[in-house]
């Protein structure tokens, strides 16, 4: 029996509510000048839009936002991929060993930004375990160099992230039939081989959901970039959704801000759609 239609009504109240309207309601204010409080406001076309995209800023923003998504999506993937593969195993502390590494990402962002921010400082844990081991000369200002903290701020959000990706792909691990690798390893292909011309293809379906997941969130990544570096040294992890925030409520410029909106959302949009259907195309091939 179909249940009625009438019954998705109260949550399509609410989505229409809490997400369309506001969102119509901030494009549409995006080709104003309102001031973000009073009720007047006038119509200025595209000036908000061209005003975003001459401000070195907002480009600096965009493109350390692509760096950080390219980073994180390959780091993320490959090493949940070989945590998945490592539990995968019949090892006896497997279960144990899932729980930890899946522990990281039951901590919020903005926990996990404090903590790293925390680690990475100039006299934080991991200069102190440098020098301890007589690597003093590898200690860094991890956060304090503009040509290291994107770097640093990706190793954090990977370090939480990839027991995520290593769920999704424990699952389409343990969906693959025994059979067809028992096969291959009476032919004579050795494990690499085997994961390479079994495993992978058989788990493309796990691979196509990380990567889309992966890369939507680190589009619009705040929490982690804004709790370590507030987009700093000098803007150097500027990111468009930490710019956005700025640009409303540390200078103001709501028009600015829904236009910087606007353009984060429509990259996020695309950018996830022509991966998806690149991916999907992949997996039907």
């Amino acid at each position: 029996m179909v249940p009625p239609i009438w019954f998705i009504i109260p949550a399509l109240v609410v989505y229409l509510a809490i997400v369309l309207i506001p969102n119509g309601q901030g494009l549409f204010f995006s080709f104003t000048d309102w001031d973000g409080l009073g009720s007047l406001w006038e119509f200025v076309g595209v000036q908000n839009y061209l005003t975003v995209l001459n401000d070195p800023n907002s480009i600096r923003a965009i493109l350390n936002t692509f760096l950080l998504t390219a980073i994180v999506t390959i780091g993320q993937n490959v090493l949940g991929l070989l945590l998945a593969l490592g539990v995968n195993t019949h090892i006896k502390s497997r279960y144990v060993l899932r729980l930890v590494f899946f522990l990281p990402v039951v901590l919020t962002p903005i926990v996990a930004g404090f903590l790293w921010r925390y680690l990475l400082t100039p006299a934080g844990t991991v200069n102190t375990f440098l020098e301890s081991i007589g690597l003093g000369a590898f200690q860094q200002n991890w956060l304090g160099d503009p040509d290291l903290v994107i770097f640093s701020v990706c190793a954090a959000i990977v370090w939480q992230g990839a027991g995520y990706s290593m769920v999704i792909y424990l699952a389409g691990l343990q969906a693959v039939p025994t059979e067809a690798l028992e096969a291959a390893a009476v032919d004579g292909a050795g494990p690499l081989r085997r994961t390479w011309s079994i495993t992978l293809p058989l788990i493309n379906g796990a691979i196509v959901v990380n990567l889309l997941l992966t890369v939507i969130a680190n589009l619009k990544q705040f929490d982690t970039v804004f709790s370590m570096t507030e987009g700093g040294p000098s803007g150097a992890s500027e990111t468009m959704a930490t710019i956005v925030y700025k640009t409303a409520f540390t200078y103001l410029q709501y028009p600015n801000a829904l236009a910087q909106g606007v353009v984060l959302t429509v990259l996020v949009g695309v950018i996830g759609f022509i991966q998806f259907r690149l991916t999907q195309r992949k997996a039907l091939a």
